[in-house]
Protein backbone atom coordinates (compact mmCIF):
# COMPACT_ATOMS: atom_id res chain seq x y z
CA UNK A 1 0.00 0.00 0.00
CA UNK A 2 1.19 3.53 -0.71
CA UNK A 3 1.44 5.66 2.45
CA UNK A 4 2.46 9.26 3.21
CA UNK A 5 3.42 10.01 6.84
CA UNK A 6 3.84 13.42 8.41
CA UNK A 7 6.81 14.32 10.56
CA UNK A 8 5.00 13.46 13.82
CA UNK A 9 4.86 9.76 13.04
CA UNK A 10 7.85 7.97 14.62
CA UNK A 11 10.68 6.73 12.42
CA UNK A 12 10.29 3.29 13.99
CA UNK A 13 6.74 3.23 12.62
CA UNK A 14 7.96 4.16 9.15
CA UNK A 15 10.51 1.33 9.33
CA UNK A 16 7.90 -1.15 10.56
CA UNK A 17 5.51 -0.23 7.74
CA UNK A 18 8.28 -0.63 5.17
CA UNK A 19 9.19 -4.02 6.67
CA UNK A 20 5.55 -5.03 6.16
CA UNK A 21 5.99 -4.27 2.45
CA UNK A 22 4.32 -0.86 2.25
CA UNK A 23 5.59 1.93 -0.01
CA UNK A 24 6.06 4.61 2.66
CA UNK A 25 6.97 8.20 1.90
CA UNK A 26 8.17 10.08 5.00
CA UNK A 27 8.07 13.88 4.72
CA UNK A 28 11.04 14.29 7.09
CA UNK A 29 14.03 15.57 5.19
CA UNK A 30 11.96 16.38 2.09
CA UNK A 31 10.67 19.70 0.82
CA UNK A 32 7.27 18.71 2.30
CA UNK A 33 8.55 18.79 5.89
CA UNK A 34 6.79 21.60 7.73
CA UNK A 35 4.50 22.55 4.83
CA UNK A 36 0.92 23.59 5.57
CA UNK A 37 -1.47 20.67 6.00
CA UNK A 38 -3.31 21.56 2.78
CA UNK A 39 -0.17 20.96 0.71
CA UNK A 40 0.49 17.64 2.41
CA UNK A 41 -3.14 16.65 1.81
CA UNK A 42 -2.88 17.47 -1.90
CA UNK A 43 0.35 15.48 -2.19
CA UNK A 44 -1.28 12.43 -0.59
CA UNK A 45 -4.19 12.70 -3.00
CA UNK A 46 -1.98 13.30 -6.04
CA UNK A 47 0.12 10.22 -5.27
CA UNK A 48 -2.92 8.12 -4.23
CA UNK A 49 -1.48 7.51 -0.74
CA UNK A 50 -3.02 6.81 2.64
CA UNK A 51 -2.20 9.85 4.80
CA UNK A 52 -1.05 9.09 8.35
CA UNK A 53 -0.92 12.14 10.61
CA UNK A 54 -1.49 13.47 14.11
CA UNK A 55 -3.22 16.58 12.72
CA UNK A 56 -6.88 16.59 13.71
CA UNK A 57 -7.55 19.22 11.03
CA UNK A 58 -7.31 16.49 8.40
CA UNK A 59 -10.70 15.21 9.57
CA UNK A 60 -12.42 18.04 7.68
CA UNK A 61 -11.40 16.22 4.49
CA UNK A 62 -13.42 13.11 5.30
CA UNK A 63 -16.03 13.73 2.60
CA UNK A 64 -13.44 14.49 -0.09
CA UNK A 65 -12.22 11.83 -2.48
CA UNK A 66 -9.12 10.30 -0.90
CA UNK A 67 -7.13 7.09 -0.49
CA UNK A 68 -7.46 6.96 3.27
CA UNK A 69 -6.72 9.11 6.29
CA UNK A 70 -5.42 7.80 9.60
CA UNK A 71 -5.28 10.35 12.42
CA UNK A 72 -3.68 9.47 15.75
CA UNK A 73 -5.02 11.70 18.54
CA UNK A 74 -3.74 10.84 22.02
CA UNK A 75 -3.88 12.89 25.24
CA UNK A 76 -0.26 12.17 26.09
CA UNK A 77 1.33 10.86 22.90
CA UNK A 78 4.61 9.00 22.99
CA UNK A 79 6.50 7.34 20.15
CA UNK A 80 5.40 3.92 21.37
CA UNK A 81 1.73 4.87 21.73
CA UNK A 82 1.60 6.43 18.26
CA UNK A 83 3.45 3.43 16.81
CA UNK A 84 0.99 1.02 18.44
CA UNK A 85 -2.11 2.89 17.18
CA UNK A 86 -0.81 3.07 13.61
CA UNK A 87 0.03 -0.63 13.47
CA UNK A 88 -3.33 -1.55 15.00
CA UNK A 89 -5.22 0.46 12.39
CA UNK A 90 -3.22 -0.99 9.50
CA UNK A 91 -3.77 -4.52 10.83
CA UNK A 92 -7.51 -3.94 11.15
CA UNK A 93 -8.11 -2.51 7.68
CA UNK A 94 -6.61 -4.08 4.58
CA UNK A 95 -5.45 -2.02 1.59
CA UNK A 96 -8.80 -2.41 -0.18
CA UNK A 97 -10.65 -0.85 2.79
CA UNK A 98 -8.70 2.43 3.04
CA UNK A 99 -9.92 4.37 -0.03
CA UNK A 100 -12.51 6.83 1.29
CA UNK A 101 -11.99 5.75 4.94
CA UNK A 102 -11.06 8.10 7.79
CA UNK A 103 -9.96 6.45 11.03
CA UNK A 104 -9.19 8.39 14.20
CA UNK A 105 -7.26 6.37 16.78
CA UNK A 106 -7.61 7.77 20.29
CA UNK A 107 -6.51 6.55 23.71
CA UNK A 108 -9.42 4.21 24.35
CA UNK A 109 -11.66 4.42 21.29
CA UNK A 110 -11.49 4.40 17.54
CA UNK A 111 -13.78 6.35 15.21
CA UNK A 112 -14.42 5.59 11.55
CA UNK A 113 -16.08 7.49 8.71
CA UNK A 114 -16.59 6.43 5.15
CA UNK A 115 -16.58 9.09 2.43
CA UNK A 116 -19.27 8.87 -0.20
CA UNK A 117 -16.67 9.99 -2.74
CA UNK A 118 -14.26 7.08 -3.12
CA UNK A 119 -11.40 7.31 -5.59
CA UNK A 120 -11.73 5.35 -8.78
CA UNK A 121 -9.37 2.45 -9.32
CA UNK A 122 -7.14 2.90 -12.32
CA UNK A 123 -7.25 0.15 -14.89
CA UNK A 124 -4.27 -2.15 -14.84
CA UNK A 125 -3.33 -1.25 -11.26
CA UNK A 126 -3.79 -3.44 -8.21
Amino acid sequence: MKILVDENIPRMTVAALRNLGHDVRDVRGSHFQGVPDDRLWEEARREARLLITTDKGSAVRRQDTHHGILIVRLRQPTRLKIHDRVLRALARFGPDKWPGLLVVMRDAVQSEWRSRARPRRKKGRG
